[in-house]
């Protein structure tokens, strides 16, 4: 893994969403696979900002979304359809027919699982997958005891992810409790990962994933397996890092240092 750790979430954030601008000016047709939630919300704010100002297009991108809920309407207001919607495609130049989101209304979910998985294998898999990370060290959907060889499949959430997703519906049992997800192994084919992680509640597990065992009771630690994984980190995310002074000597202020 390549540990960047920035002062702050904004930076940690813009740093990454230059990283995914980075990956479509090099390569205008390239495959991207993207998060949602709060942690997501400014790189999604800087992208659109930077395709707003004229400075990228998005019309030859392919994405692929990380998960979406059962059974929830695709035009809830709580939807990753609706998410991905309001916060990136609309904005920019996506076109329609290259955005891809599981279908969490399908009428056989294991079918539609199959179908997903086929999809982003067909189209050369991703060569850049975005991640956030839960408090409990999940990956997309895949919660703590997932299998660290899963593909696309239905998912029971955790009762802490279902408690940490409450604050964005009406009630608790409001939530959704099941979810289609990329798979761990899924995720590990992308050609490329960039994880971002930011305030003092995601420390634990941002140690978990870097400095603790391989283990499926922290799903991200999988991460350690791939070649070309980054975590983005704020100072408040990296806090209980053990060798956080190492990872600050090799990457200073989240960068290389000059040679």
């Amino acid at each position: 893994m390549k540990v960047l750790i920035f002062d702050t979430a904004q930076q940690a954030a813009d740093a990454l969403a230059d990283k995914l601008i980075k990956q479509v000016l090099s390569h205008p047709t390239c495959t991207l696979g993207l998060a949602t939630g709060g942690t997501a919300n400014p790189v999604y704010d800087k992208l659109v900002r930077t395709h707003l100002a004229g400075d990228i297009s998005f019309k030859g991108v392919r994405t692929f979304n990380l998960d979406e809920y059962v059974a929830l309407p695709i035009a809830h207001p709580l939807s990753y359809h609706t998410y991905m919607a309001e916060h990136l495609f609309e904005p920019c130049d996506f076109q329609t027919e290259n955005t891809h989101i599981p279908n969490g209304n399908a009428p056989d979910l294991a079918k539609e699982a199959r179908r997903y998985e086929n999809a982003i294998t067909n189209c050369g898999g991703i060569d850049c997958q975005f991640l956030g990370i839960g408090e409990n060290g999940h990956i997309g959907f895949n919660e703590p005891t997932s299998s660290l060889a899963s593909l696309t499949r239905v998912k029971t959430l955790a009762p802490s992810t279902v408690e940490a997703n409450s604050r964005y519906f009406e009630t608790p049992e409001d939530v959704p409790r099941l979810c289609i997800t990329m798979g761990i192994a899924t995720i590990l084919r992308a050609a490329e990962i960039a994880l971002l992680a930011v305030g003092k509640r995601k420390s634990e597990a941002v140690r978990n994933m870097i400095e603790g065992p391989l283990a499926a009771m922290c799903p991200a630690s999988a991460l350690q397996l791939h070649q070309h994984a980054e975590i983005y980190l704020d100072s408040e995310a990296a806090s209980r890092l053990e060798l956080l002074d190492y990872y600050k000597s090799v990457h200073p202020c989240g960068h290389a240092p000059p040679l």
